[in-house]
Parts: structure tokens; C-alpha cells; sequence
């Protein structure tokens, strides 16, 4: 193993991974600029979203009330000063601010129109939960969705194949917001509880805890069966297709010459390259683990980050939303990288440079 960990780490792959590394500085100063740019794109801004909530609500606002919450938000300044100011920020803000003295952090990501406070705790209040509600979705997901590949794989045109199959399209066409409704509804008919909704002030104050932990798993039931069935057909497939690919090729028939197991050509060889595209999306799964589902969670009422860009991106909260779309892109840079490593661990056919590893 030592060797083998020794021959991993050779010198083409730190190279290949030391210019990826350099290459997040240019990639996430596009991703910033294209993502403060699409923020600014709806006509108008928060202050004009804010005095129109008022006055559909019979409220008089005149135009010096509007230019001096502008003035004060910095939103009276050009775009350009108003996205440089937000990028210089997030990556020093000086000890001697008003920020740094209040919060002891010399990374501001400005304040939160909608939520009345500082970004970074708007996000702070709600990622444990959500990176909880989404980790237990995507473990049921691929703990499922596996086994069911393989065995559809192994066992091709079988009862059971077909009857995974109809079962993974159904979950994948059926919209997760009404799959929802329907499982809340029968929830309530049958146990007078539709058990989703708002999670405990315990647990959103304090965390998931082996007291709360019954509590979230039975609010977590209808969450996992909407959320996760819609996924795992995809990986179902995918799975299926590869393994069925790898089955059929020339070395599986060479090992079964041999005598080598069938279990172990299944898993030690056919799996083991099936798996490279679920890999792969790697980048997707950290990204999906910052968000969440938003629109089931707004159905179901769950207090994770999802709801949280609806409705800053509804009330043109730009600094939030840029907040939590940058978070999700710097995952997704960082997740397609673990991936990149994975990949070249577990495919002995993928080479970063000419050569051999």
C-alpha cells in the first residue's frame, strides 16, 4: 500500500495538481465578474425591490428617502465600484474598520439587505443544517442507487431490473414538489402528523445532537424519498450502462478462463471503471451539498441555504446572493479537482503527463 500510494503521488500528478491550484485565482475572478454582473442584470436594485413592498402596502416613500438608503447601501456608486469594493473586501478588509473591530474577520462580504446583518452570518446560520439535510440525502442516494446498479448490471433483462428501472423513471418524472405534497398529505392521513416543516429552534439554535437526532431523522423521511429518488435514477443508469460495457470486454472473459471469481471481476475491475462517471460529478455533489433543493425545500419548509438564494436573489440582495453562488463556485472548482485525484487513484489509465505512473 505504501508503495502504491508512493507511486500515486508521483511527479506528474503534483505538477498537474499545483497548476490547477493556480488556475482558481482566473477562475474565480470570471466566476465573480460574470456572477456580480448576472446579479445586476434584473432592472433596478434592492432599494427599488424595498419601496415598492411598501407602497403595494399603502406606504408614501418619497425620492430622498430612496437616494439616501442608496446612498447608504453604496448602491448610488457605479457597478464597477460596487463590484471591486465587494471583491477587495471579501479578501482583506483592513484591522482598523468598522468590520474588523465588530467581527474580528478581514474577509467582509458586505450586509444582507433582506435579512437586516452580515452576510457571512446569514450563511453561518443555516450551513450545518443544510450540509446535514443534504449529506443524509446524497448517503441514501448512492447507498442505493449502487447496489441497485449493479445488480441491474449482473442480473441484465431480469424481474427485478425491470421493476428498478420503472421505479428510478418514476422518481426522476414525477416533479419532486408534488411527490412532496402527495407524501405530506398521506403522512397526515395516516399518522395525523405530515412530520416536515420547521425543524426545532433546538436544532437550528444548537445543532443536530444525539438528544434532536430521532426528532431530524423522522422530519428527514418525506425529505429523502422525494429528494433522493429523483437522483438516483441518473446514477442508476449510468452505473448500469458502464458496468454492462466493462462486462462485455475482452479481460472479463480472460479472468473467467482463468477461474477468477465473479465477485471479484464484478467489483475489483467492472465496478471499478464503471464508477469513473459518477466520480466525476464529484464537483456537482459539494456544490448540491452548500444549496440544497430549493424548491422542495420551500415546499416542505425546511430552514436550509436553498430558500435562502430564492429570496435574496427575489429581493435583488445581490451580496448575498453573489455570496452564496461564489461559495457553490469555489466548491465546484475545488470538488472537480478531488475528483481529478480520485479518478487517477482508482483508473490506473488516466496519466496527467506522457509516460507511465
Amino acid at each position: 500500500m505504501k508503495d502504491k500510494l508512493k507511486d500515486f503521488f508521483k511527479k506528474d500528478l503534483v505538477q498537474y495538481i499545483l497548476k490547477r491550484v493556480l488556475m482558481f485565482i482566473p477562475t474565480l475572478f470570471l466566476i465573480s465578474v460574470l456572477v456580480f454582473i448576472v446579479i445586476q442584470l434584473p432592472p433596478g436594485d434592492y432599494v427599488s425591490a424595498h419601496i415598492a413592498a411598501l407602497q403595494s402596502e399603502g406606504e408614501y416613500v418619497d425620492a430622498d428617502y430612496a437616494a439616501d438608503l442608496r446612498a447608504e447601501y453604496g448602491l448610488d456608486q457605479p457597478v464597477v465600484v460596487q463590484y471591486l469594493k465587494w471583491v477587495k473586501d471579501i479578501i482583506w478588509t483592513p484591522t482598523d474598520s468598522a468590520f474588523y473591530r465588530l467581527n474580528h474577520s478581514h474577509h467582509n462580504w458586505k450586509y444582507s439587505f433582506y435579512y437586516g446583518k452580515n452576510v457571512w452570518s446569514v450563511i453561518h446560520d443555516r450551513l450545518g443544517l443544510t450540509i446535514a439535510v443534504t449529506s443524509v440525502i446524497m448517503i441514501f442516494q448512492y447507498a442505493v442507487s449502487i447496489p441497485i446498479a449493479i445488480y441491474s448490471a449482473t442480473h441484465q433483462y431480469s424481474v427485478f431490473d425491470y421493476i428498478f428501472s420503472v421505479i428510478g423513471f418514476l422518481g426522476t418524472a414525477i416533479p419532486n414538489f408534488i411527490l412532496a405534497i402527495v407524501l405530506m398529505y398521506l403522512s397526515y392521513k395516516w399518522t395525523g402528523n405530515a412530520n416536515v416543516g420547521l425543524f426545532s429552534q433546538d436544532i437550528l439554535a444548537n445543532g443536530i445532537n444525539w438528544g434532536n437526532f430521532g426528532d431530524f431523522m423522522k422530519r428527514m423521511i418525506i425529505p429523502i424519498v422525494v429528494i433522493g429518488t429523483s437522483g438516483t435514477c441518473g446514477i442508476i443508469r449510468s452505473v448500469r450502462a458502464q458496468m454492462l460495457d466493462e462486462l462485455g470486454q475482452q479481460y472479463t472473459l480472460t479472468a473467467r478462463a482463468k477461474g477468477v471469481k465473479e465477485s471479484k471481476i464484478v467489483m475489483k475491475y467492472c465496478f471499478r471503471a464503471a464508477i469513473n462517471p459518477t466520480v466525476s460529478g464529484l464537483g456537482g455533489i459539494l456544490s448540491s451539498l452548500f444549496s440544497g433543493s430549493t424548491v422542495t425545500a420551500m415546499v416542505l419548509n425546511m430552514q436550509i441555504q436553498g430558500p435562502q438564494l430564492y429570496n435574496a436573489l427575489s429581493s435583488q440582495d445581490m451580496y448575498l446572493a453573489g455570496a452564496i453562488v461564489m461559495v457553490q463556485a469555489v466548491l465546484v472548482v475545488i470538488g472537480i479537482l478531488l475528483a481529478d485525484i480520485i479518478l487517477a487513484f482508482i483508473d490506473p489509465r488516466i496519466r496527467y503527463s506522457g509516460g507511465t505512473r
